[in-house]
């Protein structure tokens, strides 16, 4: 049985101290980091963690996919594990939390569990998660993906970056192309710890959300034929110009994102005219397009309305388009076991909180096809992530970590 805990709290302290830290990989003039994945940067972030861990008694262990894993063994081997975890890679102009938060904070859970002798039934594990951001090499999620069954292991080692050099090569290069199997086995629960990346928390001075799921989303690539031609001879209406065709779908999907206000999201992330030049119609023109809804009845209107908008546009101007979807996470509803050890422990603590659905995907959704699996949000400034100027206050990064102690011990003691 665990030892009693109702005094024991995490070190906000050295939680803290260890973000900063962290931060100084891949470290950005104001104040963000670059750590890509599979970088020096990530390579230095990995190996700082395993040191942590390994200084409080953890096994560590790398899969094929350079998942890192970390265990402090429970009392009863038998039983399946509680997990926790996030990733460590950032975006090229990323924050200090987005990610980095759910690791540390799991591996404060298991120091303040060893500096007060507290045993666990089941055996607790923090993972670090390959390739989330999905910016150096183009798929999301990847290491959860691989883990959980829902991507092939050689799909992701043949996944490249814009140099070309691929991820096998890499892991590899950074000493992180593990041995352990890179495939999911028995977990009793996954839960994961996350800055919110939106306003909702801060606007309604909640300090702990309850997250009951996440929303369906899918990234599409857009690539219209043009033809290439002097911008001076060649009179606008006889020209084949995708950027026309960009002119008139662009305000028709913003529209139709506005049908499925409030809760629709439509994003351009990526935008390229080829051959890029100030005095010559494009060949070619790439867009990227990102859609999101929680509901999927409105999630799939989205995505016909999408393909029917563009193909029309293109066709108005007899342009060649070709249409792919090149990433795709279903809407997930995670475990009422998770969700309530959150909704305990935030009761427990006192804590203002409220339930929400995710609006960004994470690692948690591919761990739900295989573990039931929760999530745990704190509240970030001005819900801005993804940018540099990302920041949580040092009482809410402590409070997420208690939460997550209080429903990781519970979940340990099932």
């Amino acid at each position: 049985m665990v030892t009693s805990t109702n005094t024991v709290t995490v070190n906000g302290e050295r939680l803290w101290s260890r973000l900063m830290e962290m931060a100084q990989f891949g470290a950005l003039p104001e104040g963000g980091c670059n750590r890509q994945a599979l970088t020096d940067e990530d390579q230095a972030g990995r190996s700082c963690f395993m040191d942590w861990c390994r200084d409080i008694g953890c096994e560590v262990r790398i899969d094929q996919i350079g998942n890192i894993f970390a265990r402090r063994a429970g009392l009863d081997e038998s039983l399946t594990p509680v997990m926790t975890g996030s990733h460590l890679d950032t975006q090229p102009t990323g924050g200090k939390f987005d990610g980095i938060y759910g690791v540390l904070a799991g591996l404060e859970v298991l120091h303040t569990l060893s500096e007060n002798n507290i045993k666990t039934a089941r055996s607790l594990e923090v993972v670090v998660w390959t390739n989330e951001e999905g910016c150096r090499f183009d798929t999301a999620m990847m290491g959860s993906a691989v883990w959980s069954g829902a991507m092939p292991l050689q799909d992701a080692y043949d996944l490249r970056d814009r140099d070309c050099f691929t991820v096998q090569q890499e892991l590899t290069r950074i000493g992180h192309l593990g041995e352990h199997p890179a495939q999911c086995y028995k977990v009793h629960a996954a839960l994961e710890t996350h800055i919110e990346q939106g306003p909702v928390l801060e606007a309604e001075n909640k300090v702990i959300g309850i997250v009951t799921g996440v929303q369906h989303m899918s990234r599409h690539r857009v690539i219209v034929q043009g033809q290439e031609t002097h911008a001076g001879p060649t009179p606008m209406n006889m020209r084949f110009d995708p950027m026309m065709a960009l002119s008139r779908f662009l305000p028709r999907l913003y529209a139709m994102a506005e049908q499925h206000a409030p809760d629709g999201r439509l994003t351009f992330g990526y935008i390229n005219a080829a051959p890029g030049s100030s005095n010559t119609v494009p060949g070619e023109l790439e867009v990227t397009v990102d859609i999101r809804h929680p509901e999927q009845k409105q999630y799939v209107e989205m995505l016909a309305g999408y393909k029917e908008i563009v193909e029309e546009a293109c066709a108005h101007y007899q342009l060649p388009v070709e249409l792919s979807c090149f990433w795709e996470a279903p809407g997930v509803q995670f475990a009422d076991r998770c969700v309530n050890a959150v909704r305990n422990a935030a009761m427990a603590n006192s804590y203002p909180s409220r339930e929400l659905v995710s609006g960004a995907g994470h690692d948690a959704c591919n761990l739900s096809r295989v573990a039931p699996t929760g999530m745990i949000f704190i509240p970030c400034e001005g819900g801005v992530s993804h940018n540099q100027k990302e920041n949580a206050l040092p009482e809410h990064i402590t409070a997420g970590a208690n939460i997550l102690l209080g429903a990781m011990l519970a979940l340990a003691e099932e």
